[in-house]
């Protein structure tokens, strides 16, 4: 069974930082792409980044420069370290895993809280 399980998340100012993580169970993790996305209230859940099993990295325009992905393929985890947040990023982050294989399977963990006061 696969399992995704996010940690980090909380309150901070704005121009504060905070780092999520993502530990992934249950797959082998290190051929697959993994991301972050998130969901604001009332809003469509959205990409925020993502990592394909090569290294390459995809960021949301709103994030650029603010946001940085990594992960570590031995401890099966990925990383959201961000940074100069705003009031705009408050939302629910979810890790999402999207297997190599065709079709492509998502997986997803049960999200963190992420909430920027002004």
């Amino acid at each position: 069974q696969v399992q995704l399980v996010e940690s980090g998340g909380g309150l901070v100012q704005a121009g504060g930082s905070l780092r999520l993580s993502c530990a992934a169970s249950g797959i082998i993790f290190s051929p697959n792409q993994v991301g972050w996305y998130r969901q604001a209230p009332g809003k469509q859940r959205e990409l925020v980044a993502s990592i394909t099993s090569g290294g390459s990295t995809n960021y949301a325009n709103s994030v650029k420069g603010r946001f940085t992905i990594s992960r570590d393929n031995a401890k099966k985890s990925v990383y959201l370290q961000m940074n100069s947040l705003k009031p705009e990023d408050t939302a629910v982050y979810y890790c999402n895993l999207e297997t190599a294989w065709a079709p492509p399977e998502h997986y997803w963990g049960q999200g963190t809280q992420v909430t920027v006061s002004s």
